[in-house]
């Protein structure tokens, strides 16, 4: 395996439809605090595909953000990257290979790669990963899944994470069906909310940076009412200026807000890149839920985006399967009622790069409460 790395400007990474690895969400992370670098790699065909063509080269971005974890080391960070999909025999080698190219262009004081990884996991169709209702009952123990990556690597240094950072179970909405099939496809309790909220007279509208007290303050009543973390304004108004104040960042961003007489009851930021349309974050009031203002929001969201051309819908977070005690199962039971394919990703792995180090923060990391690089 090969693998050429080379530096680039964060602002020239090509437009691409996964929002974590694009120019636009460097800018974001750049205005939230975070540091980054944008590297060009570039491997053999012949190394990552079981089919390809012995001559051909495969090339793509790769946006790494960094964050302090103390006083003297950092933490090299890659979200939802990288986004070469090599076959599964290969994603070991590749990651290993590709972080020892890169480690010569990383701060000296950084400790680990972290790769939130996209890549579907390998267990999300095995039979055996799955109860006799057809849920999916999640990967198997660490140690299985660290040997089963690590597999014929040099050096066996791919650990799978204690935490994952972005989600790892979402939900895809095929934006290439027209909307009556979009409807169809919908439970019959989602499709009717939808109507009710029509009925029941609530509008969506497409608001602004003027309107971001409006989103605060549904925003810090969803944190409240679910004992959410709660980031502060200014983690949303670089979301949105992000796009306003560079024109070259390919990615558009939309805050939407339903009202009922005036009234804001739930907003969302919407954005799309590439292909994809992604509900990013979402908030509500406590008051009028009646109303059925979130259902409104999302079908909203999703008519703009395939009016638009966009092909995809990402849901972006939902639990694994329907397990009431997980925390993410409200999401689950409100997003799956839209339709669409669980996809469920392998999540955080880890590249440690001084092993002493490491080891010390992850102990740290497991009593922590995390470090919210999203």
């Amino acid at each position: 395996m090969h693998v050429e790395v080379e530096k680039k400007r964060s602002k020239t990474i090509n437009e691409c439809s996964v929002l974590q690895q694009t120019a636009y969400w460097s800018e974001v992370k750049r205005k939230q605090g975070l540091g980054s670098k944008a590297f060009d790699i570039q491997a053999q065909g012949e190394d990552l595909y079981t089919h390809s063509v012995r001559e051909q080269h495969v090339r793509d971005d790769l946006l790494v953000l960094f964050q302090n974890v103390s006083e003297d080391h950092q933490i090299g960070y890659v979200p939802y990257g990288p986004t070469i999909r090599p076959n599964e025999e290969n994603r070991g080698l590749f990651l290993e290979e590709l972080s020892e190219t890169l480690r010569p262009h990383l701060p000296e004081n950084c400790i680990l790669l972290r790769y939130d990884l996209l890549w579907e996991s390998p267990w999300a169709k095995d039979e055996s990963c799955f109860d006799c209702a057809g849920n999916w009952q999640g990967p198997p123990a660490r140690t299985s899944q660290e040997i089963r990556l690590n597999f014929e690597t040099e050096k066996w240094n791919l650990k799978k994470a204690n935490t994952n950072i972005l989600p790892s179970d979402t939900l895809f909405i095929d934006l290439t069906r027209d909307e009556d099939q979009l409807l169809k496809e919908m439970k019959p309790k989602t499709r009717y909310n939808i109507g009710l909220a029509v009925r029941k007279g609530v509008v969506v509208r497409r608001a602004d940076m003027r309107d971001l007290d409006v989103w605060y303050r549904l925003y810090k009543e969803t944190c409240k009412r679910n004992a959410m973390f709660l980031h502060d304004p200014d983690y949303f108004r670089a979301v949105l200026r992000a796009r306003m104040e560079d024109v070259r960042c390919p990615a558009e961003v939309e805050l939407l807000i339903a009202e009922s007489s005036g009234t804001p009851l739930a907003a969302m930021f919407l954005v799309l890149s590439g292909k994809r349309a992604t509900y990013l974050y979402g908030a509500s009031s406590s008051a009028d839920r009646h109303l059925m203002p979130t259902y409104a929001l999302q079908w909203e969201a999703i008519r703009s985006a395939k009016e638009r051309g966009y092909t995809e819908y990402d849901m972006f977070g939902v639990s694994p399967n329907p397990d009431p005690s997980h925390p993410l199962y409200g999401l689950y039971r409100f997003k799956t009622g839209f339709g669409g394919q669980l996809f469920h990703r392998m999540g955080c792995w880890d590249y440690p790069l001084d092993h002493e180090v490491y080891d010390m923060y992850i102990t740290s990391e497991m009593t922590a409460a995390g470090h919210h690089l999203r």
